[in-house]
């Protein structure tokens, strides 16, 4: 009450003051109810800013306590997420690698629409023949938007891709994400199978070449290897089918779903040069390793050439051999074309070169992008291996953090 008063007090010689400066002439009554009245405005702000300040707090404290598990979560988890990319090297470089990955597909699907819309080759007159109308051409045109801006078909395009909707192929009228998913499994399949064949044999010849370099066995089995790199595909693909079809009559000469041996000669000629490539990668490396000190030092100490070459020399020398493992996927996608035109498999390489022909714009852009991101995702997968087994590569990680 005292308080209040003071209050007031202050208030009705702050009001004499004023009038003086004015030379208005008021008497104390008038002043004291004119003081009083201005106390009361102010308090009734003072309480109304306190009842809010009140609800405002009482509302927060029963959402983050009541609500605590999914509003904690939603408001933490976009700086959890930031701070897991920023404070782990690890995880910023793989995030690093998909973001790499996301603009690299989004460059192929620009390059190959790019390419395929200014082509000299007509879709219309390709799919409807050389005696189609005017109206025809037209009609096609209008209704695969061939007759729409270059910018408006790219958009299409590389929205279609994310979406998995580029529409139906100009020839066939097949839905174009579907026919593509019909066809890569067994592409991948044949990719995945003669990678590994070609890893459980070039990995020990090569450093079994190195270990005996210069020997007779050296020079045969890097004389074999080379010719491996040396022979076309579709060549070889021929020379099997000849030998092991037609003269031996071991192998069906064409690809058979339901048989499993018919898949063995497409993948022993896509995994030929793959298994030279790394069968001379692998003996450079273990070659360069073996000059090492700490080779020499690891014999001086007694152990064994096994014990030597599968804790020291191939640790280190796998290194290379897996950033050439990364470059191959590519080769092997693409090199599956020829094969699986000599040996009748209908994957998604033969698909695209039966396509690119019309050209079939959706099938094409489909097929080669789709590829495209699986070969980006084996190359994460190799970083990501890449980064387990090389410590030199974890600390420049750590140091850029």
């Amino acid at each position: 009450m005292q308080r209040n008063n003071s209050e007031i007090s202050d208030i009705e010689y702050a009001l004499q003051q004023k009038y003086q400066y004015l030379n208005k002439q008021q008497s104390p009554a008038i002043i004291r109810k004119e003081a009083q009245k201005i106390f009361d405005q102010q308090h009734r702000q003072h309480m109304k800013g306190e009842d809010n300040a009140t609800n405002l707090a009482s509302y927060y404290q029963y959402t983050l306590f009541h609500h605590a598990i999914i509003i904690k979560f939603i408001l933490a988890l976009p700086l959890f997420i930031m701070l897991t990319f920023y404070i782990n090297p690890i995880v910023r470089y793989m995030f690093e690698r998909i973001m790499m990955a996301v603009i690299v597909i989004i460059g192929v699907i620009i390059s190959v629409f790019t390419i395929l819309y200014f082509s000299p080759l007509d879709a219309a007159y390709s799919v409807l023949g050389q005696n189609a109308t005017a109206e025809q051409i037209k009609q096609f045109n209008t209704l695969h938007h061939l007759n729409e801006p270059y910018i408006v078909q790219l958009w299409d395009a590389i929205k279609g891709v994310f979406t998995f909707d580029l529409g139906k192929t100009y020839k066939g009228n097949e839905v174009v994400t579907q026919a593509v998913g019909d066809r890569i499994p067994i592409t991948i399949i044949m990719t995945l199978i003669a990678l590994f064949i070609a890893l459980i044999i070039a990995i020990p010849i090569g450093i079994v070449s190195a270990i005996k370099r210069n020997s007779w066995l050296d020079i045969v089995l890097m004389t074999i290897a080379l010719i491996g790199l040396s022979i076309p595909s579709f060549w070889q693909g021929l020379l099997f089918i000849l030998a092991f079809s037609l003269k031996l009559d071991i192998f069906p000469p064409s690809y058979i779903p339901e048989n499993p041996l018919s898949l063995i000669l497409p993948v022993l000629v896509i995994g030929t040069s793959v298994a030279a490539s790394i069968t001379r990668m692998t003996r450079s490396s273990v070659l360069e390793v073996m000059r090492s000190d700490y080779i020499m030092t690891a014999y001086a100490k007694g152990l064994s050439t096994s014990q030597v070459v599968l804790k020291h020399i191939l640790k280190n020398a796998i290194i290379p051999i897996i950033t050439l493992i990364g470059l191959l996927v590519a080769e092997l996608l693409g090199g599956s074309a020829v094969t699986e035109q000599v040996f009748n498999i209908n994957g998604i390489g033969r698909y695209i070169v039966q396509k690119q022909l019309v050209p079939d714009i959706p099938a094409v852009m489909a097929g080669v992008v789709y590829i495209s991101i699986v070969i980006s995702l084996a190359n994460l997968v190799i970083d990501i291996f890449y980064t387990l087994v090389d410590p030199k590569l974890r600390s420049e990680l750590r140091e850029r953090k």
